[in-house]
């Protein structure tokens, strides 16, 4: 152990004799390794909280399809579904989008029903009035508003209305309590102009989930203006959009990330003419071969680690704290605006060992093999050059 502790202690100084160069790859291995670690660590944070906020969605959602778009959906429709076989409860949800222009959020405003699940209040209680609302904590730290202010809003027909907070919410995803406001059904209804018999979709329970491709058939040969939308089928959206923007992501960094291959591999395989004399003077002192590959070894493992550290905090701190500032409107999508929120910070071990393995290793390996070839020449053919 002494030996191997010296061998470790010669590494380090050697690396400090050559500090300006160890510092640039170094400078360089860290922002790579950050720029990989920040949309990973981005993506699967996003990818969390998108299955924490449909972990307690309905299980089939039945829309109306107008024109491609969705559109609202005749109550009526109901009694049709009730008739299907293997079809539990059968209810409408009202809701809609609201641009908030003090703000520059989007809001998503519904009509609270029995079955909303995955909301803890943290303050008041629910709506029972149509001049009262409930709002996600994110909405209210944006807003300032909690329990008794006034939540000021612009229906469809450009009033303005008041609703007072009775509650406050959080839920297991920042996501969802950052733009979500709970009002009445009626409430819902009258500040979006809803026709009267009209619903913004509505919510099917299958008594047997092996029944579900038998319902959603029948729902599209009795109502072929609809579409039935299943949760796996929304969850498996969201992986695949999530995991193409990063992909997307990686690609326009793919130069930086080839310029970054091949200065660390013209570093490790290029050994300078002091290096190769090094190696050979050690020769002559009595070095052993597996001596100098484990000097370059420990070499390779001090900047290569000391790199992936640095970069792996630089991304954490770009990701959870400033809130992946330069990544984060490609993976959310420009097209949609959201009250500033927190990423929770979901760190997959997996993909840390995927950094690792394709940073840290090839590195530490190219840095051995010229040393390797360096040792075995004879000492006296090394310093000569």
């Amino acid at each position: 152990m002494e030996k191997h502790k010296k061998i470790l202690e010669y590494a380090i100084s050697s690396l400090l004799r050559r500090t300006y160069r160890n510092l640039a790859v170094i400078v360089v291995f860290s922002f790579m390794v950050a720029v990989l670690s920040s949309v990973l660590f981005l993506t699967h944070s996003f990818k969390v909280e998108a299955l924490n906020v449909l972990s307690d969605a309905p299980e089939l959602i039945v829309q109306r399809i107008s024109g491609g778009r969705h559109d609202l959906i005749p109550a009526d429709y109901m009694k049709k579904i009730k008739e299907i076989f293997g079809v539990g409860e059968v209810i409408p949800r009202f809701w809609g989008y609201y641009y908030d222009r003090m703000t520059d959020s989007n809001y998503t405003l519904m009509g609270i029903d029995k079955n909303m699940r995955g909301l803890e209040l943290l303050d008041g209680r629910m709506p029972t009035d149509s001049g009262e609302c409930a709002i996600g904590k994110g909405v209210s730290d944006v807003r300032s508003a909690g329990i008794g202010g006034k939540m000021y809003l612009i229906n469809s027909r450009g009033r303005v209305i008041a609703f007072k907070v009775v509650g406050v919410f959080t839920s297991g995803s920042n996501i969802l309590t950052n733009d979500l406001v709970l009002l009445t059904k009626d409430s819902v209804k009258t500040f979006f102009g809803m026709p009267s018999g009209m619903a913004t979709d509505i919510i099917v329970e299958v008594n047997n989930d092996y029944e579900e491709p038998f319902v959603i058939s029948k729902i599209k040969e009795l109502l072929p203006d609809t579409r039935p939308i299943m949760k796996r089928e929304i969850i498996r959206t969201y992986d695949t959009v999530f995991s193409w923007r990063s992909g997307m992501i990686l690609i326009m960094f793919f130069g930086a990330l080839t310029a970054f291959c091949i200065l660390a591999w013209d570093k490790a395989t290029g050994l300078s003419d002091g290096e190769r004399q090094e190696i050979g003077i050690l020769k002559a002192i009595g070095w052993e071969t597996s001596d100098i590959l484990e000097l370059k070894f420990w070499e390779g493992i001090v900047i290569s680690l000391t790199s992936f550290l640095s970069g792996l905090i630089l991304a954490y701190v770009h990701v959870f704290f400033f809130g992946a500032s330069v990544f984060s409107p490609v993976l959310k999508g420009w097209s949609v605006l959201f009250p500033q929120f927190r990423l929770m910070p979901y760190i997959s071990l997996y993909q840390v060992f995927i950094i690792l393995f394709f940073t840290v290793v090839p590195y530490v390996a190219s840095t051995i093999i010229p040393s390797w070839r360096a040792a075995i020449t004879e000492p006296d053919s090394v310093m000569r050059g």
